[in-house]
């Protein structure tokens, strides 16, 4: 799945300005060319500028500026032949490097561990260095007259520099690849016309099996043209052909001004489409799944686009308004069951994930099973193919008798006895179906039985890992109505598909569970038991001593205490006095259910699931039970922050992120109810401090990580020699 966050401001435009490009300049620094003859760096974290240089009021710039990485030199050109090369203790621009060249640029692009390259208007393509050791060579003209280059970007291929641009005249399209290393170039022509409409923008997609470029037009089709850089005849026209990767929805009308970017081999960023027939904005940026079509994710911008986008660092660069906006996203894995929300999450070690069904295989099976009754022959007087027939019919008459053998047995130690070969025997082809159908076989029986429960024999089924809920979905159910909390545990465990609402249905049956017929029963709670029996007045702060969590101090200064909200109960109290007696209540508490509800709940909180389909199940539990689960949550929570990494020991135990991310489930479903239960205020009092803390530590990992960038620029010095002395404070 792909999100987008909340959008910051990096720069006001001024009125009648506009950005003509944003380039990388390093780790969280941007080069940003105005259309008002500025050139500014600014630092995107903290939205400061770092310099800025401007042209004379008489010139004005053609061509975006950028960073040429190898030389650690900025280069921009104005008046279309004027180029200026300057470093950042440079401050005046008419003091800097200036060359004259001898035709008109179009665009100068910077490439990954290579020096830049220069495109001029004429379609010629040449290195920077070639360009500045002869400012005015002769350079041939590849383009027509009156064909005029519409948009251009490259790449490295082979290692080899590849300079993309597509070219217009007369509404006639067409693309131009030229290699630098081995001087060829090729030409083709792009589809257009009433049908597809006219191309509006393009976006170079860099893929597993090469380069390809994707063509936006204005009917709202995504085209996806593969292109072959193998071609070594140069200077020939080629048609390509291209594909519909699909249609935007929204798109009623012709699109005017849009713009298409690749973020990665499966996502694409779309600004300035509508995103249903419905909607009003026609302003927004969205992010699409290429593979499945999918929308992932959009924003509206009310304020209007100017149809330009960036992407840097896992950040959108959007002119809005009168503001440059930056809008950090992400792109997940793509995959069907990312996009289901059912991607399997990180499994232990020594542990393996089910093995996929082949459906066509299990059905021609089972045909050839019921078609073609056992035949007893002579082996010796077989063929070798027969042969081979022949053994597969031993396989079905013996896997059709150990399911008859399940559906007559009574006594459940004789069904742990027939099961006995066939677990000892995974590696076999067809272990998969005959689990399936022995399961399938015992889960009905259960149904239709009630006092038939071969509890050893479905455990031991289970943990072969070869099951999942659509193989086998009424397991669940007959585990819950047979209270078999282990076995319910278990498949949380091991299914990687369970539905939201069944996932729910556990959460409920779980909570509803009294901890004295928990007791009885066997759940495996070592994971739980690994930071649960810890001698909890070991851990709790004496009062006169400073609190520290996750590795700073947890108390708020009187600067941080106004993100903490100050109530009509708590007005005579000074903030970080609140803030501080709400931490030490959180942290004194004991765990609010016993050692295996807690095991069962952090199941829960492992599975796998997506948002969409989990809020609507979520909003049918109680009060008592939303309560509950909040008070769990927020006990592991604090058990982690005493923790300096925040990882509890243990295998299966929920990460810092899981937990935030129920909690959030749990608010959103329920905000209004618990605004209006007394019984949750002190609840909410807490979350809100936390989230101060979270604020304030994650502001100190900021100044870290800037503290070790400015060490990172410092030259190493050769000071002789020196030592360490290293002083323990106990």
């Amino acid at each position: 799945m792909a999100r987008l966050y909340e959008e910051f401001t990096l720069c006001w435009l001024q009125s009648g300005g506009s950005v003509r490009a944003v380039e990388p300049v390093g780790p969280d620094c941007v080069l940003v060319t105005r259309e008002d003859r500025t050139v500014v760096v600014y630092k995107v974290s903290d939205q400061k500028p770092l310099g800025s240089w401007t042209v004379k009021q008489t010139q004005a710039i053609s061509c975006p500026a950028i960073y040429n990485k190898q030389t650690g030199e900025y280069v921009v050109v104005h008046d279309h032949k004027v180029l200026r090369i300057w470093k950042d203790d440079d401050t005046n621009l008419e003091k800097a490097f200036k060359a004259t060249l001898s035709a008109d640029i179009y665009q100068i692009h910077t490439l990954p561990k290579a020096e830049p390259v220069v495109l001029f208007e004429r379609g010629s393509v040449k290195k920077l260095d070639d360009v500045l050791s002869a400012p005015q060579q002769e350079l041939e003209s590849v383009l027509s007259k009156d064909e005029v280059i519409r948009w251009s970007t490259a790449s490295v291929e082979a290692g080899s520099p590849v300079v993309f641009f597509v070219t217009e005249k007369g509404g006639i399209f067409q693309l131009y690849t030229q290699r630098l290393n081995l001087d060829v170039h090729h030409k083709y022509e792009l589809d257009s016309g009433e049908e597809i409409g006219h191309p509006l923008s393009f976006a170079l997609s860099l893929e597993r099996e090469g380069s390809a470029l994707l063509c936006l037009y204005s009917t709202g089709c995504i085209y996806k043209i593969q292109l072959s850089l193998n071609r070594n005849s140069a200077h020939k026209d080629w048609i390509l052909s291209q594909s519909l990767l699909w249609k935007l929805t929204g798109c009623v009308d012709s699109l005017v001004n849009a713009t298409i970017l690749a973020l990665d081999e499966t996502h694409v960023a779309v600004l300035g489409a509508p995103q249903s027939h419905q909607c009003s904005a026609k302003d927004s940026v969205s992010i699409w799944n290429t593979r499945f079509q999918t929308l992932q994710a959009w924003k509206e911008l009310p304020e209007g686009s100017s149809g330009q986008l960036w992407c840097y660092d896992g950040k959108l660069f959007v002119p809005h308004g009168k503001a440059l906006s930056v809008i950090p996203f992400t792109c997940e894995t793509c995959s069907l069951a990312a996009v289901l929300g059912k991607l399997k999450q990180p499994s232990e070690t020594g542990t393996h994930l089910s093995t996929v069904v082949n459906w066509n295989t299990m059905l021609q099976e089972q045909q050839s099973a019921e078609f073609h009754p056992p035949v007893t022959l002579d082996t010796a007087e077989l063929t070798p193919s027969r042969k081979r027939k022949n053994r597969k019919l031993k396989k079905t008459q013996s896997q059709s008798s150990l399911n008859q053998t399940m559906i007559e047995c009574e006594s459940n130690e004789k069904i742990d006895e027939k099961l006995n070969p066939l677990l000892s025997n995974l590696l076999d082809p067809n272990a998969q179906q005959m689990i399936t159908q022995v399961a399938s076989i015992l889960v009905t029986r259960c149904m239709i039985q009630n006092k038939f429960y071969p509890k050893n024999a479905l455990v031991k089924l289970l943990q072969t890992q070869m099951l999942s809920y659509s193989l086998c979905p009424d397991l669940i159910a007959v585990a819950m109505n047979k209270a078999d909390y282990y076995l319910l545990q278990l498949c949380l465990k091991h299914f990687p598909d369970i539905p939201e609402a069944v996932v729910c249905a556990c959460l409920k049956f779980f909570l509803n569970a009294s901890e004295t017929d928990l007791e009885e029963v066997i759940v495996d709670s070592h994971n739980a038991a690994s930071y649960m029996e810890v001698d909890q007045s070991s851990s709790k702060p004496e009062e006169n001593m400073e609190i520290v969590e996750n590795g700073f101090n947890s108390i708020l200064t009187k600067d941080d205490s106004g993100n903490v909200p100050t109530h009509e109960d708590n007005s005579n109290v000074p903030a970080e006095e609140y803030v501080k007696d709400s931490w030490k209540s959180a942290t004194d508490s004991v765990c609010p259910v016993g050692l295996k509800k807690a095991a069962l709940l952090n199941e829960i909180l492992l599975s796998s699931y997506s948002e969409a389909f989990l809020l609507p199940p979520l909003k049918d539990l109680s009060v008592a039970q939303v309560i509950l689960f909040l008070e769990y949550l927020q006990y592991l929570y604090m058990k982690q922050c005493q923790t300096f990494d925040t990882i509890l020991p243990g295998e299966r135990i929920p990460s810092t992120a899981q937990v935030l991310d129920w909690l959030n489930l749990l608010l959103d479903a329920h905000f209004t109810l618990l605004v209006m239960t007394s019984e949750a205020h002190e609840l909410l009092k807490n979350f809100n401090s936390f989230i101060a803390y979270q604020v304030r530590f994650y502001s100190e990992l900021n100044k870290i990580e800037e503290s070790l960038q400015k060490l990172q620029k410092v030259k190493p010095q050769d000071d002789g020699l020196y030592s360490i002395e290293v002083i323990k404070i106990c």
